[in-house]
């Protein structure tokens, strides 16, 4: 099964490593699965940090160092190759990252993201990483 891990999950994962995140993390880049991350999230993960968590930027660091290790990072389509669906996403800023999981093929994307979430649209599937841990 093939995973996109979006940026909230990886935020809360580098912040907390025993939450609900950080184990659904681990769990997605253990075979069976294959997890990707969009280069997308991995800015935004960056300016949040930046912005919020600017004292962790070590934990910050740390984290992607391990995770570019144990994942593939695949590109983010521009918004010019729009695809199918991607209205359904509330967040214009979610886009890029719906278009990076069409583009690799996900089957899941796993995500705190109520745009996500709520959007309706069946394939690639959003869940949340409590549901992921309990499949």
């Amino acid at each position: 099964m093939r995973l996109l891990i979006d940026t909230n999950i990886l935020v809360s994962a580098a912040l907390f490593p025993n939450s609900v995140p950080a184990k659904a993390f681990t769990k997605a880049v253990i075979p069976p699965h294959e997890a990707v991350v969009c280069d997308y999230s991995l800015d935004e993960m960056r300016r949040v940090f930046n912005r919020k968590f600017l004292h962790r930027l070590g934990d910050f660091e740390s984290f992607v160092s391990r995770l570019i290790l144990a994942i593939e990072v695949i590109g983010t389509p521009d918004q010019k190759n729009s695809v199918e669906g991607e209205s359904a996403i509330r967040d214009v800023n979610d886009r890029p990252i719906f278009r990076a999981a069409v583009s690799a093929k996900v089957d899941i994307i796993i995500t705190g993201d109520k745009d996500f979430l709520e959007s309706g649209i069946a394939k690639p599937k959003s869940i949340t990483a409590a549901d992921f841990l309990k499949g």
